[in-house]
């Protein structure tokens, strides 16, 4: 079975990102290495704080845009529900 997930990077100023995948290692990968243009490699978002599984893509999406459509305060909660250190969970 396939999974998907949703994912949230942060750098030293804690600015946040949230995307979906379906392959957590290889984007994760792409992100640390600036391989893909954008918001994430202009502001260097490379720590891996939060992600959860999905089971199929349309919960994933679903996640993602719950999760962008948050106040910044609530992001937080969540990140630190899981991570209260904001590790970087892609090291572990």
């Amino acid at each position: 079975m396939k999974h998907y997930y949703v994912y949230i990077l942060t750098n030293k100023s804690k600015t946040l990102y949230t995307g979906v995948t379906n392959n957590l290692e290889r984007r994760i990968y792409e992100h640390k290495h600036k391989s893909i243009e954008g918001f994430t490699k202009k502001y260097n978002l490379t720590k891996l704080v939060y992600y959860e599984i999905a089971e199929d893509v349309r919960s994933a999406i679903t996640g993602e845009k719950q999760i962008k459509g948050w106040l910044r305060s609530k992001k937080i909660r969540l990140i630190e529900s899981m991570n209260p250190q904001w590790k970087d969970l892609s090291t572990e």
